[in-house]
């Protein structure tokens, strides 16, 4: 871990999205050089899927050496953000570092993307980020350290991170192109960079989109905390940067990454828009060529019984369906494969007791994945992560991602059985 060395003692940090998470591990990061800290957030009331209020984040903050200030805010709403700039520097006679964390997702393509998620990601994500950024720029030119770090990645124009979730991409770029835009704007006076995690980053929302057991893939909020302490401790000119959590903490001496695991050495999600990592993957995974795409026309119903490896692991599927399994995922899936084998198949966990097939199913999917049998079988058998294959290409996701990334956890349980 990165040592604390008291650079922040006495400086306002303001955080939006601070009440859990990554904003949160920032501020008590902060709140251990005995800076003061803004909790810019929405949550004001305990909620059971997503623990932690700005007034929880406020007791830990104090705790942990800092001086908090909880304001209730919503980014979409400029008012609030007004108000909040307005008690932190009555409070504390200014702003020194900003840190746009506050983001909404929806991993959904475009047909599949409703108009309320697109103006929430945009509102929340580029808009929020530029008019915080804006309410808190006449103070951060003020002051000596003035730094704005927003959590979004590098602008990568690489298609492929915008074919499965085209408007989370434009949303998140948004906030990247703001670091472009201002970092040039403000030189010399304001330090102006993003940050973002080379792997998944265990938090809340994580549990929710990725299921139970996605944290062992996935590596602790510390290791963010400590690559925006880094920056944070380099001078103005150190401006326009997009900056990787793990490369800056090898610059800082740091070797030993284990430290930031939820489970040492166990394989990590890569994240989104960098792209070492599909190329990492496809060397590591017995490369096959990019999928064809998903075929309009309806496949025919089998003239005989079907057989091979694909056929073989859905009767292995079907022997290991139950009541409690169809209860926990409640989705119909649908399997377009291409291949020895292949067709379309598939996964019914909605149906009592649960069911698996040739062909189409009776009611509509919620999910239809399109790959390779040898994949689908890799997939099943454990020795390809899904959130590998389609991050890597291998696998194409049509309908409701939630429930894609809910059947890791069945997989999971079929691993020792194939």
């Amino acid at each position: 871990m990165l040592p604390n060395t008291g650079r922040l003692a006495g400086c306002t940090v303001f955080i939006t999205g601070a009440s859990r998470g990554i904003g949160k591990a920032i501020a008590l990061k902060a709140a251990r050089d005995g800076a003061n800290i803004v909790i810019a957030a929405k949550t004001t009331h305990v909620n059971p899927k997503l623990p932690g209020t700005i007034f929880t984040a406020a007791e830990e903050i104090e705790a942990a050496g800092g001086k908090a200030l909880p304001c209730a805010v919503d980014v979409r709403d400029e008012q609030q953000i007004s108000n909040a700039v307005e008690k932190a520097v009555e409070r504390f006679g200014g702003i020194d570092i900003l840190v746009n964390n506050a983001s909404a997702i929806s991993l959904t393509n475009t047909l599949e993307t409703p108009t309320k998620r697109v103006d929430l990601m945009m509102n929340v994500n580029t808009r929020g980020t530029f008019l915080t950024s804006k309410a808190c720029i006449p103070y951060l030119k003020k002051s000596k350290i003035a730094h704005i770090l927003n959590l979004s990645p590098p602008l990568n124009l690489n298609p492929l991170w915008f074919k499965q979730h085209c408007a989370y991409t434009i949303a998140k770029y948004g906030m990247s192109m703001c670091v472009l835009g201002m970092a040039e704007e403000f030189k010399g006076e304001i330090a102006v960079n993003a940050l973002w995690p080379k792997t998944a980053i265990h938090t809340a929302a994580m549990d929710m989109l990725g299921g139970s057991g996605i944290e062992s893939q996935c590596r602790k909020v510390d290791i963010i905390a400590d690559a925006a302490y880094s920056i944070f401790k380099k001078p103005k000119s150190f401006t326009g940067n997009f900056i990787i959590d793990e490369n800056i903490l090898r610059e800082e001496g740091i070797k030993n990454f284990d430290i930031y695991a939820i489970k040492p050495g166990h394989p990590l999600i890569p994240d989104f828009f960098l792209d070492e990592h599909p190329d990492t993957i496809t060397k590591k995974m017995e490369s096959h060529d990019v999928l064809p795409e998903l075929k309009e026309e309806k496949s025919q119903p089998p003239p005989k019984p079907r057989s091979g490896a694909v056929a073989e692991t859905f009767r292995i599927v079907k022997d290991s369906l139950s009541d409690d399994v169809v209860k926990a995922t409640q989705a119909i899936y649908q399997f377009e494969l291409s291949g020895e084998d292949g067709g379309t198949w598939f996964l019914d966990l909605k149906s009592k007791g649960g069911n698996v097939g040739y062909g189409e199913p009776s009611d509509q999917a919620d999910v239809v994945m399109s790959m390779s049998t040898d994949d689908f079988v890799k997939m099943f058998s454990g020795k390809l992560k899904p959130t590998m294959a389609f991050m890597s290409g291998k696998l194409k996701i049509k309908g409701n991602m939630t429930l894609a990334i809910r059947l890791e956890k069945l997989m999971n349980q079929m691993n020792a059985k194939l």
